[in-house]
């Protein structure tokens, strides 16, 4: 575990964009539940921080 927090400080790819689809799959399930409304309404603007984040982190060095 602690390999992905260094791999997190040291701006690695694998960390970051496991983070990025984390958030995407978040996203995708605020939209798709029915009963929170406050989720339902953030879930556009998760899944869109999660998709500019994987494309900004496929950049960053292996």
């Amino acid at each position: 575990m602690s390999e992905f927090f260094t791999g997190l400080l040291r701006l690695r790819r694998g960390p970051w964009e496991m983070v990025a689809t984390i958030l995407i799959a978040l996203g995708v399930f605020m939209l798709m539940q029915p009963f929170v409304l406050w989720a339902f309404t953030y879930s556009f603007i998760v899944t869109l921080i999660g998709t500019v984040m994987f494309i900004i982190v496929s950049h960053f060095p292996e």
